[in-house]
């Protein structure tokens, strides 16, 4: 695949993303979504995800109406890099892809902390296609 086509494709997907962003039946998907046994290696990453991010970002990271699923082609790597989740749990996000309102710093949060997290999110996101 060339590059060219590679970007227009995942330009189209982004669009798609966008339209149909938060729709009901995007939410139905989320919700019946079930993820294969978390690996050792991300174990504690899914706890510390559970324990620090679920009550927002949901279950798995599936959303909630809180806060948005991080299982979405908006947060895939290339979009939203590591760097910047633990951007945002360092500084908070002003809202711009959602409307759930903005995101608080979570100060409790370290960055050994949130690398853990984030790759349990990125091996989540690896099982729903997104890489």
């Amino acid at each position: 695949m060339t590059a060219v086509r590679t970007v227009r494709l995942t330009a189209s997907l982004a669009v798609l993303a966008l339209a149909c962003r938060g729709s009901e039946r995007e939410r139905q998907v989320l919700a019946n979504l079930t993820l294969p046994p978390t690996p050792a290696e991300h174990r504690e990453g899914d706890s510390l995800f559970a324990a620090s991010c679920a009550s927002c970002h949901g279950e798995s990271a599936r959303g909630t109406t809180q806060g948005p699923p991080l299982l979405h082609i908006i947060y895939e790597p290339s979009h939203h890099s590591d760097a910047a989740f633990l951007l945002a749990t360092q500084r908070g996000v002003a809202a711009h892809h959602w409307r759930f309102g903005d995101m608080p710093p979570q100060p409790h949060l370290d960055s050994t902390t949130v690398r853990k997290i984030t790759a349990y999110v990125r091996w989540a996101q690896r099982q729903v296609g997104i890489d």
